[in-house]
């Protein structure tokens, strides 16, 4: 197998009708690790909006469980990936990110700046450090596939085009991009869950490489002294380096879904789709006084989410 054949058969497919296939084939086979570390940055870029970093830290989801909080989300959005919208997998994921998002007061601005996270940023990265650039058809085919997510998440006024997701997502950025001490603790303690995945030795060194890739925006509003420019040009060439190395490898032949990653640390006995995420927590912005139980049939109807 050549190895841009894997782009050849995605510019022969159709970037609407079967925008999901071909977003599968780019996640699962031609940029796996590149995806998890664009998305890992698109939801960490998303604190520095106060709304969002100080519910978050309300919550303590990521402060107090990061990796699980870490593990849930990205093991619900890979099971739409892998399953597909319409399967039962990717049904169940949708029914309990619903569950959790209407739990808060979460304000639509917020929600479709994020979706604009998921469509942007992964294009960023990948252009700047992967193997090879997104393709037109890519970059359509996410665009539809994330329209279809933002939908089903009952997102309103989602934008229609890559352009107008990324106008959208540098326009509230530019606007909402703020200091919250609230948010900056989320940061801290995401930042401190990446280095743990590795030796502890290694901890100062990965910080500041993980901050060397940050634009300037992200570390005026978390407030972090950016590292020296040799340092990021350094980290930024060794990251291009490693897409050029991969460039030489044969094409995958097997896809690589992110719950196949050694990050996901939380579920060595494996987990159920509808027990991941989060629970209501009273007292947070928004959040009834009582926990749903899910299992009650009332309460598993309010709370099933867009289907």
């Amino acid at each position: 197998m050549k190895r841009y054949a894997r782009l050849e058969q995605i510019r022969r497919m159709d970037p609407f009708g079967q925008a999901s296939e071909i977003f599968r084939l780019s996640v699962a086979y031609e940029f796996p690790w590149d995806y998890t570390r664009a998305l890992e940055l698109a939801l960490y870029r998303t604190y520095a909006v106060p709304s969002i970093g100080a519910l978050l830290a309300e919550t303590a989801e990521l402060t107090d469980r990061p990796q699980k909080r870490y593990d849930d989300t990205s093991l619900l959005l890979d099971a739409v990936v892998e399953h597909g919208f319409d399967s039962e997998q990717g049904r169940t994921a949708i029914r309990r990110i619903n569950q959790m998002h209407r739990s808060y007061d979460i304000g639509n601005d917020d929600m479709r700046y994020v979706l604009s996270t998921f469509v942007v940023m992964p294009k960023r990265w990948i252009d700047a450090y992967a193997w090879r650039r997104f393709s037109r058809h890519e970059t359509v085919a996410a665009t539809n596939h994330f329209r279809t997510l933002g939908r089903r998440m009952g997102i309103k006024d989602i934008p229609e085009t890559y352009e107008e997701f990324e106008d959208c997502l540098d326009s509230y950025e530019a606007a909402h991009f703020a200091w919250d001490e609230r948010a900056r603790r989320v940061s801290d303690a995401t930042l401190d869950l990446m280095a743990s995945w590795y030796p502890r030795p290694l901890a100062p060194v990965l910080r500041t490489a993980t901050l060397a890739l940050l634009d300037d925006s992200l570390l005026r509003a978390f407030r972090y002294t950016p590292p020296p420019a040799a340092t990021r040009a350094l980290v930024r060439r060794a990251v291009r380096l490693r897409g050029r190395a991969v460039r030489l490898l044969p094409p995958r032949r097997a896809p690589h879904y992110a719950r196949q990653n050694w990050e996901i640390k939380g579920y060595p006995d494996g987990y159920e789709l509808n027990e991941l995420g989060t629970w209501p927590v009273p007292g947070v912005r928004g959040c009834p006084v009582r926990h749903l139980d899910v299992s009650s049939p009332s309460d598993a109807s309010a709370a099933s989410g867009v289907e």
